[in-house]
């Protein structure tokens, strides 16, 4: 059969009938030197060098280089030798290198770590030069320690805001939000990252709109695959992602699958687009929710999974998923080990073992610098600060919280006292309602230390907190009762390690500049626990830019100045103001009330102390109940 010599990309290659066949360099030199007879058995062809008279054939050779790297918006890889100055592309041909090149003029073998990288580009499933996945780079990225320095040369950008994206797409029907660019950018990134890899970390900063950006993706999952879809959050954020679903994708059939009464059904969750559960009923539901192949499965507060020993770690890793998104504003709170497991979720088995993940990457800056190639492209994580030209200068977050079991039966208890209260009492019939909303031991229930054990708005309260001290910045936090100061004096200096500082009633008037100053000053996170009456005027507190309003007061003006305490001449920072309130509770009709108001521009007119509220409010709150 005759053979004929031919360039084939960057290589000499063998053409017999229809079949290429790719020699290597000493399967060349050994027909050049007509030592090599089985390679060309029942094969006539020309003598390589008369095939190529004007080619010289080196002696010496080049070492192969691996180069990562941006093309457009894509990671590419290249293989390559450098040959007086100039780089020539070296083949792969099915995963094989082919260890001999030619130039215009020159033929040469390839030396080097050719062996090395043939087994890395195995192990990432790369079969060629060109465009790879963000998985296969990331496989790549982990094992370049194991060659020689400068073997692998890595270019990629993993600028997070220059993903492979089309900004210029449409956002899905049924959305009800204009997204600013960095969300719009979050949520496309994100869709483009499920398409090629199956899950990615949206790691954001707080108050950036995180669940915007999900909601707006689930509902582009609804307009195009089959869900149902499911998202695992804290308690404390079930009916917050209910709300939001209903406000900006009205369109999305949503259930919170929680409680004690719910279903065990799994054909009935299939019903619904969205079924959103706590990470407790994760644990406790697991045969239920392994009956449904979610299309996507989003975890809320994804650091709750950073301990791979955890059952709720271990139980969430088990829902069947198609797709699935890391939702964190804090991936990395004390160690970078936390971050194996919340990578382990979205893309299980990518960084190894827990073991051989310890082993590579160490607890310090060192492995700081190692994990950021890796983790950079699977996370999308923007700063307050990179987006801040965006940002309106105040971003309300109203947050409704339902209560746990048993403070649904306490609260219903002090609520059918107070309905017996309500000819004599008035308003105040309502005082022992909204002080067990803020939390029970006010109302002299005993519990544990730990006060978030009974409270889960308190748990939600330490969740922001811990966030903002994240960032190292400062907090206000509004609350009218005494016993609560005491609370957050004694829980939060042990729990995160920051100071608290007050001003109250009891506080000297002539000495709350100066507990004022002493906060601005303070280096750090620090909280300062005010009532909204006695420091909701008059203070200049700009060296906080979050403030959290912990129990709602009836008159809007009064939580608006108590606002503006940060939210004023000289703050330089975009301030978020954070309303915590339960659901179905007296706090529910407190915050319908202020929206009413604020909407009738009539806040002027309402009474400071609740005397004047009408008797239609004080029957609603009465009757209302948070049990079902």
């Amino acid at each position: 059969m005759q053979g004929n010599w031919l360039i084939q990309d960057h290589h000499i290659a063998l053409l017999v009938g229809n079949e290429m066949l790719h020699p290597c360099a000493n399967e060349l030199y050994s027909m050049m030197s007509g030592t090599d007879k089985d390679f060309i058995e029942g094969i006539e062809c020309e003598d390589i060098k008369k095939s190529f008279p004007e080619m010289k054939f080196s002696k010496i050779g080049s070492d192969i280089r691996c180069r990562l790297r941006n093309k457009g918006n894509e990671i590419w890889l290249d293989l390559f030798c450098e040959r007086k100055g100039i780089e020539i592309p070296v083949d792969v041909i099915q995963g094989q290198i082919i260890d001999q090149c030619v130039t215009e003029c020159e033929w040469f073998y390839v030396t080097g770590s050719t062996e090395e990288i043939e087994k890395l580009l195995s192990d990432a499933e790369i079969a060629k030069c060109g465009k790879i996945t963000v998985s296969q780079y990331v496989e790549l990225v982990r094992n370049i320690e194991e060659l020689i320095s400068g073997t692998i040369i890595n270019d990629v950008e993993t600028s997070l805001l220059d993903k492979p994206i089309d900004e210029k797409s449409d956002m899905p029907r049924g959305v009800q939000a204009t997204l600013y660019k960095y969300q719009k950018v979050g949520f496309l990134w994100m869709r483009y990252m499920l398409e090629e890899n199956n899950g990615c970390i949206l790691g954001d900063e707080m108050g950036l709109g995180k669940t915007l950006q999900v909601i707006t993706l689930m509902q582009d999952y609804k307009n195009n695959y089959k869900v149902p879809m499911l998202v695992v959050a804290p308690v404390s954020l079930l009916q917050n992602w209910k709300r939001e679903c209903e406000k900006f994708a009205p369109s999305l059939n949503v259930f919170i699958h929680h409680g004690a009464k719910r279903t065990g059904r799994y054909k009935e969750l299939e019903n619904y687009d969205v079924i959103i559960i706590s990470y407790n009923t994760a644990v406790s539901d697991t045969s239920l929710l392994s009956m449904i192949k979610w299309k996507l499965v989003v975890l809320d507060e994804a650091q709750n999974i950073k301990n791979p020993d955890s059952e709720r770690t271990k139980y969430v890793k088990k829902i069947p998923r198609d797709n699935c998104i890391a939702v964190s504003g804090t991936p990395f709170e004390n160690h970078v080990t936390d971050i194996w497991s919340l990578v382990d979720f979205v893309m299980p088995g990518l960084l190894g073992t827990q073991s051989e993940y310890s082993d590579y990457i160490s607890d310090d800056i060192y492995g700081a610098d190692k994990i950021e190639p890796i983790l950079s492209p699977i996370m999308i994580r923007r700063m307050v600060s990179d987006v801040a030209s965006d940002l309106p200068e105040k971003i309300c977050i109203s947050q409704p919280i339902d209560m746990s079991e048993y403070e649904c039966i306490r609260y219903e208890d002090y609520r059918r006292e107070a309905i017996g209260q309500t000819e004599s009492a008035g308003i105040g019939a309502l005082q022992k309602l909204r002080m067990y909303c803020t939390h029970p031991q006010i109302c002299g229930e005993e519990f544990g230390k730990n006060p978030s054990d009974c409270s889960v708005k308190y748990q939600r309260l330490c969740e922001i907190l811990s966030e903002i001290v994240a960032r190292k910045e400062k907090v206000i936090l509004f609350t009218s009762y005494q016993k609560m100061f005491d609370i957050l004096k004694s829980d939060i200096p042990v729990r995160l390690a920051i100071p608290v500082m007050k001003i109250n009633g009891n506080t000297p008037v002539e000495d709350r500049q100066g507990i004022v100053d002493d906060f601005n000053s303070y280096e750090g996170s620090v909280l300062l626990v005010l009532n909204p009456r006695a420091a909701g005027t008059g203070l200049n507190i700009t060296a906080a830019n979050h403030v959290i309003h912990y129990n709602l007061e009836w008159n809007p003006a009064l939580e608006d100045q108590a606002s503006a305490r940060a939210y004023r001449r000289g703050q330089k920072k975009t301030v978020f103001v954070y309303r915590l309130f339960y659901q179905n509770t007296v706090e529910q009709i407190v915050n319908e009330r202020i929206d009413r108001k604020r909407e009738m521009a009539e806040a002027a007119i309402v009474g400071t102390d609740g005397k004047q509220e009408n008797r239609e409010d004080i029957i609603t709150a009465l009757n209302i109940t948070p049990v079902k």
